[in-house]
């Protein structure tokens, strides 16, 4: 259940940051309550998942894909573009995250 509320966590999370580039600077009223509801929706269930879960591999799920699905979304709703670095770097993030899960808790 931990990692199903952490899954809820980043997709709220990408949600928010999304909002925070349509809002405008909070300039538009809804893409500002998106990205109030995101981020509280997001920190919410990322401590509700910390219950049961790492902080450190918790952490660097949480930034790994929120970076990536942000990314992802500014190319879809934003028509933003990313090179070739962009996606190398995004690579190495996944990488990572991977390195850090085989490697499991530390006890």
């Amino acid at each position: 259940m931990a990692w199903v509320l952490l899954s809820i966590a980043i997709a709220a999370e990408i949600v928010g940051t999304l909002c925070l580039k349509a809002s405008d600077g909070l300039s538009k009223l809804l893409p500002s309550i998106g990205v109030f509801f995101g981020y509280a929706t997001a920190f919410t269930l990322m401590a509700m998942s910390l219950k049961k879960l790492d902080v450190g591999i918790t952490y660097a799920i949480w930034s790994g894909v929120g970076i990536i699905g942000a990314a992802v979304g500014g190319v879809i709703f934003f028509n933003q573009q990313l090179s070739r670095m962009n996606i190398v770097g995004m690579v190495i993030i996944i990488v990572g995250v991977v390195i850090m899960n085989l490697g499991g808790a530390a006890h």
